[in-house]
């Protein structure tokens, strides 16, 4: 299975960074205009939980439409680890539903001093059967640039 890593170092606390990606407005904001990003719904386990707070258990429905072309792509994503410790942090999300066939994202967060160091992990499968498995080996040539930018969105939003 294709995975596709990037790591970053950004001049902000941990618990800066963290609590701006454990929410779902950090999502948002993250994520580049030209993936035509739509929030759906999040639903959490804890039904009168409103604070956005991304926690075990919580489903996002979201919708893309990259580029404005074509129809809007649904997608649900889950909640299903997540860890917070004094000086690391991460959590984890698979897609129940979307345009891949499995996709699972592991956001880690590592205090450095007064930095923090971000990785994303991503482990994918393309649709198509074994034409997806082929083509899966250059995923990370798409992933790259929505990733990059991703980074460069939290340095813009944590760093002072």
């Amino acid at each position: 299975m294709p995975v596709y890593q990037r790591r970053t170092r950004v001049a902000a606390p941990l618990e800066r960074v963290w609590e701006f990606h454990s929410d779902i407005s950090g999502l948002e904001a993250l994520t580049p205009e030209w993936m035509g990003l739509e929030v759906g719904a999040v639903r959490t386990p804890d039904v009168d939980d409103e604070t956005g707070e991304l926690v075990v258990g919580t489903e996002i429905e979201l919708s893309m439409r990259p580029f404005g072309v074509g129809p809007r792509q649904q997608w649900v994503s889950r909640i299903i680890a997540r860890e917070e410790r004094e000086t690391t942090a991460w959590f984890r999300d698979d897609m129940v539903g979307g345009p891949f066939r499995k996709w699972v994202h592991t956001h880690r967060f590592a205090a450095d001093g007064d930095e923090t160091i971000i990785e994303d992990r991503v482990e994918y499968e393309l649709p198509l059967g074994p034409l997806g498995g082929v083509a899966g080996v250059f995923g990370g040539v798409g992933l790259e640039p929505m990733f990059r930018d991703r980074h460069k969105r939290t340095k813009l939003a944590v760093e002072d």
